[in-house]
């Protein structure tokens, strides 16, 4: 039995999916425990891209359980039409399950997110817009409409009434946009109750009897360890719990059910939106790895800023997390590239700086440090096996362990479930990687 949480080590977009959904062929429970519809991940299945936003990438196994857990915040409309989605793929979802305290997004937490955004002008963070930021605002201010008042229609009209009132007045006299009619957004509501109904259960005591039963348990998170609420490059951050100890948090769970904690790195970074980027490639090199990565962001499409591997992030990530091993994606977009460099340190103010700062204007004046090695000038994409790998990539990869001082466990060249190596399972393997 091993209850593994998945995280990732950058700014997000690391190829966490594909992960969960290799390792979720040996889980019986995959868990999301934080975030919305601002994440994404993308899997390919025989051919077939589907893009998750809410629904963890267990459904595709159809004895897997999927729980989206309380620290979620779900947006009723775009989970009905992800399943939806999938349905139409005959994937079945009888076995997803949703938290009945998630907290859920409201359609002036969307406008609420587009007006403070424009108003932010040079300021501005970047947000998706879809009304994720505001929706945990209003949980913390315990003003908040959780997944089990939606299930009861006399609740939901006791605190929408007031609700969109009070939200009334801010959106007519701060933004000056036209108001919602409390009425239309409480029936339309219900409708998505009805359907959203035979899914609701508590998930806490669901996860928790799993974990009596010892079953396997897969935690995910979205985006990553930069873009953490507390511990992430903040403001330019998103507004939950993406490190390990949210999966504890947004579940219900105590930290001594967790087992192991993998990272997902790319083998080279990428940021979307605003803030400081010290490795950020302008010009052909970072043109050329946004082109040969697809660095596309699967939720608002957005180009992704990309750049080399930044092994001071890299090395926060796995303190913050607490990981024991690390998945690193996308080797095979390097296998072109002549030098490789990897940052291993930063220079600020002509000091030599091994850790990360958390002031991003000390960030916005770090130099990176780089370590350049040869690029291995050969196609990776079909090697199934460590030493089917190029010498230099090998190379390459044992660098990125010796920087990041955490073993790695799994090596992805391209997005389909075959195109990886697989040095050991976290989920059944001894906890140590071999590389």
């Amino acid at each position: 039995m091993a209850n593994v949480v998945v995280i990732g080590a950058q700014w997000g977009d690391e190829g966490k999916g594909k992960i969960t959904d290799l390792l979720s062929h040996s889980a019986d429970v995959v868990v999301r425990y934080q975030g919305g519809v601002n994440a994404g991940h993308t899997i390919v299945v025989q051919g077939n891209t589907l893009k998750l936003h809410l629904i963890p990438s267990g459904i595709l196994y159809p004895d897997t359980e999927c729980i989206i857990g309380s620290g979620a915040v779900i947006d009723p409309k775009l989970l009905i039409q992800e399943l939806e989605q999938v349905e139409k793929l005959s994937i079945s979802t009888k076995n997803l399950f949703i938290s009945e305290t998630a907290h859920v997004t409201m359609p002036y937490h969307r406008l609420f997110d587009k007006a403070a955004e424009e108003r932010r002008g040079n300021y501005k963070i970047g947000t998706t817009g879809r009304g994720i930021g505001p929706t945990y605002a209003d949980k913390s201010e315990r003003i908040g409409i959780r997944i089990l008042d939606l299930m009861d229609s006399e609740s939901l009209h006791e605190h929408l009434e007031w609700t969109i009132n009070y939200k009334n007045d801010i959106l007519k006299k701060l933004h000056n946009l036209s108001p919602l009619d409390p009425q239309v957004v409480i029936q339309e509501y219900i409708g998505y109750a009805e359907y959203l109904k035979p899914y609701v259960v508590d998930t806490s005591l669901r996860i928790y009897n799993a974990i009596r039963q010892k079953q396997n348990i897969l935690f995910e998170g979205a985006q990553g360890t930069l873009l953490d609420l507390d511990h992430g490059t903040y403001p330019y951050v998103t507004s939950s719990n993406p490190i390990a100890g949210g999966a504890c948090i947004g579940t219900g769970l105590g930290p001594t059910a967790i087992d192991r904690v993998i990272g997902v790195a790319k083998a080279y970074t990428t940021r979307v939106g605003e803030g400081p980027f010290p490795t950020e490639l302008e010009g052909y090199l970072g043109d050329f790895l946004c082109s040969r990565g697809a660095e596309f962001g699967t939720t608002t499409g957005r180009k992704r800023r990309c750049g080399w591997f930044d092994a001071v992030i890299g090395r926060y990530a796995v303190r913050i997390n607490g990981m024991d091993c690390l998945a690193i994606t996308k080797l095979d977009v390097l296998d072109n590239v002549d030098e490789i460099k990897i940052c291993i340190a930063y220079e600020i103010d002509g000091e030599r700086c091994h850790d990360f700062p958390k002031s991003n204007r000390k960030l916005v004046r770090c130099r990176p440090i780089y370590e350049t090695i040869r690029g291995w000038k050969q196609s990776t994409s079909n090697c199934r096996k460590l030493e089917e790998l190029p010498r230099q990539a090998l190379d390459y990869l044992k660098l990125l362990a010796d920087v990041m001082e955490v073993p790695i466990a799994i090596v992805s060249l391209g997005a389909n479930r075959d195109q990886t190596i697989i040095i050991e399972d976290p989920m059944h393997g001894p906890k140590r990687a071999l590389l």
